[in-house]
């Protein structure tokens, strides 16, 4: 047994591990920070909800399972477009094997919700229009490339510089991770909801809509009214002072932590 043993550690074999590893390590640096990141945990489930059907012997409920699991084998590619895209680019670009980025200190939470909110109160007063998205647990990274990137400290100022009218970045949405500003002029998903207020434009159904899609909030200022608000899982909360916008932040976002045990919130 222990010759069959260093058989399998031979240079080639241990070679072969090492290399697969690497790719399934670079395919979940890839995936985290994106959507797809909840797509694969439902496919996990959904795998797990097999084989338990199959243990417990409950067999229309695992006959169902393992069809579902035949159509997912063909519609993945579909599902997964958008991060196959991606990769691919990467790979042509020889961005594969660059560093992700790291999290957030805890000291940092309260500077930059005291910036997001000087500078919305700046907006609102002048009735400059903005839409600010907050990254939260899932992953934005295929909206950010939709726009121009910044990758800079979030500042009152430089948000609300982005926001100016006719400037080449004010049409669009900002997006932050952490304490950054990853990129400005971004294009959102349309909300599907068809019971929305006709009074609410494209910037606050954009909006809408990447809460609908993701855990993200979105901080608003209207353009017509300089009225502020605030949306989450396709919620929209409007009329807004500047306390109660701080408030609102403060309860609902909080700053990462990196953390093995989080491997599951990739």
């Amino acid at each position: 047994m222990f010759g069959q043993f260093l058989k399998i550690l031979n240079p080639i074999n241990l070679l072969d591990i090492t290399i697969v590893a690497f790719v399934i390590y670079k395919l979940m640096m890839l995936l985290r920070g994106t959507r797809a990141v909840q797509l694969l945990k439902g496919l996990v489930v959904l795998l797990v909800a097999t084989i338990i059907s199959k243990f417990l012997g409950l067999q229309s409920i695992n006959w169902i399972l393992e069809k579902l699991q035949t159509g997912l084998l063909i519609a993945l590619p579909i599902v997964f477009q958008p991060e196959l895209r991606r990769a691919l680019e990467q790979l042509g670009r020889g961005r594969i094997f660059t560093k992700t980025n790291g999290y957030v200190a805890e000291e940092e939470a309260e500077r930059l919700i005291s910036e997001i909110v000087r500078s919305v109160k700046v907006m609102a007063k002048n009735k400059i229009g903005a839409l600010i998205v907050i990254e939260r647990e899932t992953g934005l990274n295929d909206l950010v490339e939709t726009g121009i990137r910044i990758d800079g400290l979030v500042s009152g100022e430089l948000l609300t510089n982005i926001f100016i009218p006719n400037t080449p970045l004010h049409d669009g949405a900002v997006i932050i991770r952490d304490d950054k500003i990853l990129s400005a002029s971004c294009f959102l998903p349309l909300s599907e909801n068809r019971n929305l207020s006709k009074e609410l434009g494209t910037r606050h159904r954009a909006g809408i809509g990447v809460t609908e899609v993701s855990d993200a909030l979105v901080v608003f200022v209207s353009e017509e009214t300089g009225v502020i608000s605030v949306a989450e899982e396709g919620k929209l909360t409007r009329y807004l002072d500047e306390i109660t916008l701080k408030e609102i932040l403060i309860n609902k976002t909080k700053p990462q932590q990196k953390s093995v045990k989080q491997w599951w919130r990739l």
